[in-house]
């Protein structure tokens, strides 16, 4: 991923950008920095560091909480159609895409004297097709769905960073999913709330509205120090011309050896669906857990964990944007939190809601909210201690 036009640039570290959900940056810069990378710096929307292919690879595979790992390629001011093609022309767009790839351009904008996003993306793939054709003699054509590069064109009063995204698919896709579900979690989502809520990974976990078992399948991960990535079928840098596949097999042995036993982690979870339980066994059996969670048909209104467990209590309980808010929503809300009060004195609570009426009609008075975003809903996390 060096540019191979210049030695003294593969010398230089790269600039990156990883995003992440809004109200996650936090985390996301706290496990950039446990990677030990360079320069990590928290923005808005995500974390930027310095540093070079191998440390590229490394946040791939091992951030649970990024959406995309993005390779920085250019930065310059442009505020008509005419200055932006030319500098995007100047990229060594050989360096990325090989002959015969495919290409997909997203553009973003704000505060920009180009305000179109599409205009953007048709006017910089122009750039990158022109050149190269001129180049190589070879234009790359556009895939719209599983692009070999994707280039993203960011807009900022009239300042463009053009990036190449050496994730391809959104992280979130770890390739463990067998069953969907209804509604489900997104997996960094799920391993954000896991860390937000303080969980040892050695304590009892429990989810009493578990649908697909996202959260459980992250905790797993968390718990034997699986590298979430590490069960992906591919990354788009394995498709760039310069790519280490010898490099890159060596950090994916270096992670199965950081991996540790299971133990006797106790993990329960149980969902009114009989046939969400079902794919849940598949989702954890494809991850590598089958047998590592007690599932249960049980309605969460009922719910009542042993004592003395004094573990967790991390769940995602419906909200009724996508499933259909209903008005059994708010009485179900007000008999959980109920049993939250009554039957889990010792637990730690961290509840993802989608709604502040139902966040209030569990009466957890006590609780610290964060705000975080689920999908384009804007949720907050309750955390408490009860």
């Amino acid at each position: 991923m060096s540019n191979k036009t210049s030695p003294t640039a593969r010398r230089q570290a790269d600039s990156y950008f990883v995003t992440c959900a809004p109200g996650v940056e936090a985390l996301l810069h706290a496990e950039l920095r446990a990677l030990k990378l360079g320069r990590v710096e928290r923005q808005v929307g995500g974390v930027y560091f310095e540093g070079s292919e191998r440390d590229c690879m490394r946040a791939n595979l091992h951030l649970r909480t990024a959406v995309r790992v993005l390779r920085r390629l250019a930065r310059f001011q442009a505020s008509g159609s005419d200055e932006l093609y030319d500098c995007a022309s100047q990229v060594a767009w050989e360096n990325w895409l090989p002959i015969g790839a495919t290409l997909l351009v997203a553009a973003h904008t704000k505060d920009s004297t180009l305000d179109h996003s599409h205009f953007i993306e048709q006017r910089v793939k122009d750039a990158i097709c022109d050149a190269l054709l001129e180049r190589r003699g070879a234009r790359p054509t556009v895939d719209k769905q599983r692009p070999d590069l994707r280039v993203h064109a960011h807009f900022y009063r009239d300042r463009c960073t053009l990036l190449v995204d050496t994730s391809g698919e959104s992280l979130a896709r770890r390739g463990w999913r067998r069953f969907t579900g209804r509604a489900p979690m997104a997996e960094t989502l799920a391993a954000a709330v896991l860390m937000h809520s303080g969980w040892d990974c050695r304590s009892p976990l429990i989810d009493p509205f578990c649908g697909s078992g996202t959260l459980f399948v992250e905790a797993l991960l968390l718990a034997t120090g699986k590298a979430p990535g590490s069960l992906r079928e591919r990354f788009a840098f394995e498709s760039f011309p310069d790519f280490d596949a010898r490099l890159w097999r060596r950090l994916l042995d270096e992670a199965r050896g950081l991996e540790r036993p299971l133990g006797k982690l106790r993990i329960v979870g149980s969902d009114l669906d009989g046939a969400t339980l079902e794919g849940a066994a598949k989702n954890l059996a494809a991850a590598g857990f089958e047998g590592a969670v007690q599932l249960e048909v049980r309605d969460a209104a009922h719910f009542a964990p042993k004592r003395g467990w004094n573990g967790w209590v991390v769940t995602n309980p419906p909200y009724g944007e996508r499933l259909g808010r209903s008005e059994d929503l708010l009485g179900l809300y007000r008999a959980f939190g109920e049993r939250l009060r009554a039957s889990c004195e010792g637990y730690s609570l961290a509840l993802l809601s989608g709604a502040e009426d139902l966040s209030a009609a569990l009466e957890l008075g006590n609780a610290e909210r964060h705000r975080i975003t689920n999908g384009a809903l804007e949720c907050e996390l309750l955390c408490a201690k009860l």
